[in-house]
């Protein structure tokens, strides 16, 4: 059975543990005392209805402020398909969870709450969404129960997202809009008696249909994570290098290329867990042992040959800030690029997009959850593409040093 991965997004209160909560009581996906706790709860409240969020909220401050604060990644399945669905935050405190949520998945949820339509936070959600180059979006229109299922509401509301989208050139391939009320269900799994005027599908029936493809990157690459060296008497000589194929795959008698040194040999074998193999693809995992005695460690880059991939010191690149210290030049991080990771200095912040205008504009600083353009160079080389052309080898994370956290993700231009 096939499996998806989707994100979801939006603003604050838009409703978003309560459609997760929806789509997993109408799969069938709760359990006995799940639901019992549920009804409880909502009892205790004084709710006529079930409150689906509480399904999802799992931490006490979470139930408490009635916000998602983590990301949480919820499975259910219907007949056709498995999900895997990131429910992340949608307050703006929150937004580099949003990214972390959503880095791999296929396809994103951008919820809206139909009286407040396209804000800010959506577009600074839906700008990402096009960082990460996600490729399939369904705008869920919520709370339609709110404007009275108004048919022009919803319309007004797809006019302002298809106009915005244009407008930045998003490549997005496929848009689907469904105006849903999480709450009472319309829509959601079935199609409403409320909502006549909507001919389409129901979301969960768009979901089912989703494409599943991984994008291929043409590159044949792997990044060492480990070096075995058994040392034993039966393995007195293997020396393996192991990895996840990051993009393209590899045959035996594969000539290849180590980054950054340079240095140049022959795949001798390829094993994959513990078994010979004649050859690997994108996202397994494997060990490749190579004919001449070339120093490689963790870290260093194993590609073909033909591969126009260069290491270099220097990084230009989007990042989407996440921290409220402010990223300025001369200040100092760590680098993480899959597992290549080094010291970085910033160079220059010379932009910062406008969500509203969809402009870049001048900048020398970026703030919390600022997206800007910015310089860096490296204390060691990496092997990089720009992000539009290989996802696995231009994106990347910047650490702070003092603290060890995530301060912001690049994308290498």
């Amino acid at each position: 059975m096939e499996l998806i991965k989707i994100a979801t997004a939006g603003s604050v209160d838009d409703g978003k543990s309560t459609l997760i909560g929806r789509l997993l009581y109408e799969t069938n996906s709760l359990k006995t005392d799940q639901l019992a706790h549920i009804r409880q709860k909502s009892e205790a409240r004084g709710f006529d209805y079930l409150d689906l969020s509480l399904a999802t909220d799992g931490l006490l401050t979470e139930r408490e402020q009635g916000i998602t604060i983590d990301v949480s990644n919820i499975f259910f399945s219907t007949p056709n398909r498995r999900f895997i669905i990131a429910d992340a935050p949608g307050h703006v405190e929150y937004t580099r969870n949003m990214v972390t949520g959503a880095s791999t998945a296929q396809a994103a949820i951008l919820l809206l709450d139909g009286r407040k339509g396209m804000i800010e936070q959506t577009k600074r959600h839906l700008y990402i969404t096009q960082l990460l180059g996600i490729q399939h979006l369904v705008f869920a229109v919520n709370k339609m129960d709110l404007v009275d299922f108004d048919q022009n509401r919803f319309e007004e509301i797809k006019q302002d997202i298809t106009g915005w989208m244009e407008a930045a050139q998003a490549q997005a391939t496929t848009r689907t809009f469904v105006p849903i009320s999480a709450l009472k269900g319309d829509n959601v799994a079935q199609p409403s008696s409320n909502m006549d005027w909507y001919e389409g599908k129901s979301l969960l029936q768009v979901l089912e249909e989703l494409p599943t493809e991984s994008k291929k990157e043409a590159e044949n690459v792997l990044q060492v994570q480990y070096v075995i060296r058994p040392k034993t008497e039966t393995h007195h000589d293997y020396r393996g290098f192991a990895g996840k194929v990051n993009s393209g795959g590899f045959q035996v008698g594969d000539d290849v290329v180590v980054q950054p040194s340079g240095r140049t040999s022959k795949i001798k074998s390829i094993e994959k867990f513990g078994k010979a193999v004649d050859a690997v693809q994108q996202g397994e995992g494997a060990t490749l042992l190579l004919e001449d005695e070339v120093d490689v460690s963790r870290g260093n880059t194993i590609c073909g040959t033909n591969e126009t991939i260069l290491p270099s010191k220097e990084l230009k690149a989007n990042v989407c800030w996440m921290q409220n210290t402010e990223l300025v030049p001369g200040s100092k991080y760590w680098v993480q690029l899959g597992v290549q990771r080094t010291q970085a200095k910033i160079r220059n912040v010379h932009s910062r997009v406008d969500l509203d205008a969809l402009t870049e504009t001048a900048a020398s600083s970026l703030g919390l959850n600022d997206i800007g353009g910015v310089e860096l160079v490296t204390a060691q080389p990496l092997v990089q593409k720009s992000y539009t052309k290989n996802q696995k080898l231009g994106a990347f994370i910047l650490i702070d040093a003092q603290t060890n956290n995530t301060a912001g993700v690049g994308f290498i231009q």
